[in-house]
């Protein structure tokens, strides 16, 4: 059985990752923390790390980015094998975290449904073979109206998958309105749409001539990615030092 820590757990993630694990015979949450404070009828909860005494094979992060250099020290200290899911943040913390999966197993996925990772490795053909065929690249995402981050981290993602299968070349583009000019071949649009309480869509638009290709992955409960969390937790225990993502899981 995996045991598990988790990091954020008074969130809406960390409750929905409680529900999850609370089903899943596999694994267990021993202790959870929280800088809000709370309660859980499953397992205590702490205000800080340096409070958790509890031995775990794992620890699943859902929280801020402010929290990720403290939450990255105390995983180096304890040899603590992290599932790394919050987003937004900077390239100093990605710095840290890429230095500190030299001492410890890191997992980091913009995403942890298993369903967009496998989304991942279908654009990867989509885009090797239609970019060279003349076709254009947008990307459109949409989340709830409280998401402080924009892009998305997935929508970030996906670009990068796109791109690094069209040749690697490829501008992203946020904005334009502040040119008027011809679209340029070598770029890709990413649009962000915040609105009500929609939970995650991502389209990838492949515009060509007379015709457009569009893959669309929707999230209809934030539980996909509580069960992505959970599952890398389990693949992640027992591993040695490393920075994984949700694609080592999916195999």
């Amino acid at each position: 059985m995996t045991r598990i820590i988790l990091h954020g757990c008074c969130g809406r993630m960390g409750q929905m990752i409680t529900q999850i694990a609370v089903q899943d015979p596999s694994c267990e949450i021993v202790a959870g923390v929280d800088a809000r404070g709370g309660e859980s009828d499953s397992y205590p909860v702490y205000r800080t790390l340096a409070e958790c005494r509890e031995e775990a094979d794992a620890l699943i992060d859902f929280s801020t980015a402010a929290a990720v250099y403290g939450l990255l020290a105390w995983c180096g200290e304890r040899q603590m094998p992290c599932v790394l899911c919050t987003t937004g943040l900077s390239p100093e913390q990605e710095a840290v975290m890429r230095e500190m999966a030299e001492r410890v197993a890191i997992l980091k996925s913009a995403n942890m449904s298993l369903g967009i990772n496998l989304f991942f490795k279908v654009l990867q053909e989509a885009a090797a073979k239609l970019s060279a065929a003349g076709f254009d690249m947008e990307i459109v995402e949409k989340h709830h109206s409280q998401k402080l981050d924009a892009p998305s981290g997935t929508a970030l993602a996906l670009a990068d998958v796109i791109n690094e299968a069209a040749g690697g070349d490829y501008e992203y583009v946020y904005d334009r309105s502040t040119r008027r000019q011809k679209r340029p071949e070598k770029e890709i649009g990413i649009s962000a749409v915040r609105g009500g309480t929609i939970v995650g869509d991502h389209d990838v638009i492949f515009a060509g001539e007379d015709e457009v290709i569009t893959f669309s992955h929707r999230a209809y409960s934030r539980a996909v990615f509580a069960k992505g969390a959970v599952e890398a937790a389990k693949f992640l225990a027992g591993k040695g030092p490393g920075l994984y993502t949700m694609s080592d899981v999916i195999g």
